[in-house]
């Protein structure tokens, strides 16, 4: 799977393990930066890296900020995106079988590396359930986007 991976000053050093975890996995990752702890603004490399999604150039995001919830937010705003902030296992599982999430995001203040790993790595192998049930209210939610958002 080619991944996007993307983050701030405060989501550099989780995402430096994350690529290293999801490259280890097989997966390709393209890194939009930032590349240093250096203040910096999350637009900037979210925008760019969420658009690789929409277009379809990656299958995936993961995007890594202080909270998480910046991240999200940008993400959201694009058509074809389903961002999910989780900060555990079981959240992430949760965001991939149930809601079919494409892009995870992360907070690099919330939670240690080793939860994190282990977030990525289960958000990465989690299947989308296609029950019915699921499925429809993917569909729902879809529905919405492309009633207020822009097709990219």
């Amino acid at each position: 799977m080619k991944i996007a991976l993307a983050n701030d000053h405060a989501g550099f050093a989780l995402k430096e393990e994350i690529k290293q975890l999801v490259e280890e996995e097989g997966h390709e990752v393209v890194d939009f930066g930032t590349h240093d702890e250096e203040s910096c603004d999350l637009p900037d490399f979210i925008y760019p890296a969420s658009l690789a999604v929409a277009k379809g150039e990656v299958e995936r995001g993961i995007f890594v900020d202080g909270v998480g919830y910046g991240s999200a937010m940008i993400a959201n705003k694009i058509y074809g995106l389903n961002a999910a902030v989780c900060q555990d296992p079981f959240c992430a599982e949760l965001a991939r079988s149930h809601s079919n999430t494409n892009v995870l995001c992360i907070g690099g203040k919330i939670i240690g590396s080793a939860i994190a790993l282990k977030t990525v790595d289960v958000w990465l192998n989690t299947a989308f359930h296609e029950e019915e049930k699921y499925k429809r209210r993917v569909e729902k939610v879809n529905r919405i986007a492309e009633k207020h958002l822009k097709e990219i």
